[in-house]
């Protein structure tokens, strides 16, 4: 679907919040997040997310002409944000083709990051860095880093990106404790080898949320998997009945 049509469906699926991923440049205008706003009904917008590979890596560039270009585009992003009541933005920053186990101009790095949260932060939104085994974030330890120099960054701890890093998802817990506003949730089932809907699998919820309440989360945990990961809607309903009764059993 459609994002204009989505978020009604979610709405009447009994979502509470939801994020937005916008999936081209004609959707980057305060417009369209006007227009998502109208129809959302109930549904509270938690996050934004885009392409990442349309603008984003440009964002940490070397060259100043693609970094401003870059800038214009986030800009947008943040206007239809705000208009859709977003107060996050979720990164991935640089994609990699090649894996690597250092930040690439640490120095620039920083300073861009600061300068994009400056900018988000006129926006009323805030720049949530998210674990992605093949982006900036691709492996526990980054972050640790990252955090001392950019006072005003965010976290987004992703579930499936923590199992494909091959790193523990707890051990990127630890090191986002504090600075966490997103937490994208995602199920495996080790029989089949495939990713599926929460409760639908084999991983450990009850001990995720008992750590989330110790590190006193108070962002949104949204499902987010593939459309080739369940059936009917109906699916997901049954799935966000699972992630309430136990949320409400430990928080």
């Amino acid at each position: 679907m459609y994002n204009e049509d989505a978020v009604g469906t979610l709405d009447k699926l009994g979502a509470r919040v939801a994020e937005v991923f916008l999936n081209t440049f004609s959707e980057y205008t305060k417009e369209y997040g006007q227009k998502l706003n109208e129809l959302k009904g109930d549904l509270d917008i938690h996050s934004v997310h885009v392409v990442v590979t349309q603008y984003e890596p440009q964002l940490l560039a070397e060259n100043p002409r693609a970094y401003k270009d870059a800038l214009g585009y986030f800009e947008s992003v943040l206007a239809c944000a705000a208009a859709m009541g977003a107060k996050n933005y979720t990164f991935h920053g640089k994609a990699y083709y090649k894996r690597l186990d250092r930040i690439e101009n640490y120095d620039l790095t920083v300073e861009r990051l600061n300068a994009i949260c400056d900018l988000a932060e006129k926006y009323g939104v805030e720049v949530c860095l998210e674990n992605v085994f093949w982006c900036t974030y691709n492996r526990v330890g980054v972050f640790s880093r990252l955090k001392n120099d950019c006072k005003k960054l965010r976290c987004c701890l992703d579930l499936k990106q923590a199992r494909l890093s091959g790193c523990d998802v707890f051990d990127y817990l630890d090191e986002m404790e504090g600075r966490l506003n997103t937490v994208h949730l995602s199920d495996f089932n080790a029989s089949t080898g495939k990713m599926c809907l929460p409760g639908k699998g084999d991983f450990d919820f009850y001990k995720l949320f008992s750590r989330l309440k110790q590190a006193n989360f108070s962002g949104n945990m949204l499902i987010e998997v593939y459309k080739d990961d369940y059936g009917d809607l109906s699916e997901i309903r049954s799935s966000l009945e699972y992630l309430r009764k136990l949320k409400d059993e430990i928080f």
